[in-house]
């Protein structure tokens, strides 16, 4: 099983932005414990992060026929990139949309998410624990 695991714009800064909505853990920090709770449940992890909406439709492109699932934290792409909705339906990758908040308990703009529909599953408000949780979903939906 091998997932890829795509962070979007500003998630480069987790450990200085907003820690307390974000948490302190790093970016680094995280895409380690990405890898760790990968292997536990059986998957190889690979990562990347982009602030650059076209480069992070390019790495999905790329995914195809490489990875058998996705987990995404698109940032505020989240809230208005219906090309990156187009770029996961059409790689047909079984995907997780992650959010580390609670975006629908947050300002009203980021309670929608134009990508949700074109996801399996998404996970929102649980930190970085929603992290393992779409690793462990992809994992056992492989079963």
């Amino acid at each position: 099983m091998r997932l890829l695991v795509i962070n979007g714009p500003n998630l480069n800064l987790l450990g200085t932005r907003r820690p307390d909505v974000y948490g302190a853990a790093t970016l680094g920090e995280l895409e380690m414990l990405c890898r760790r709770w990968g292997a536990a449940a059986g998957a190889s992890v690979d990562t990347f992060q982009s602030n650059h909406e076209g480069a992070i439709i390019d790495r999905l492109h790329e995914a195809i026929g490489a990875v058998d699932g996705i987990v995404i934290n698109p940032g505020a792409l989240t809230h208005y990139s219906y090309a990156l909705h187009d770029a996961i339906e059409a790689v047909g990758i079984p995907t997780v949309e992650v959010h580390i908040s609670d975006i629908a308990a947050r300002e009203s703009w980021r309670a929608q998410s134009v990508v949700s529909t074109v996801c399996a599953s998404t996970i929102s408000g649980e930190g970085l624990d929603g992290y393992r949780r779409a690793i462990e979903y992809l994992a056992h939906r492989a079963d």
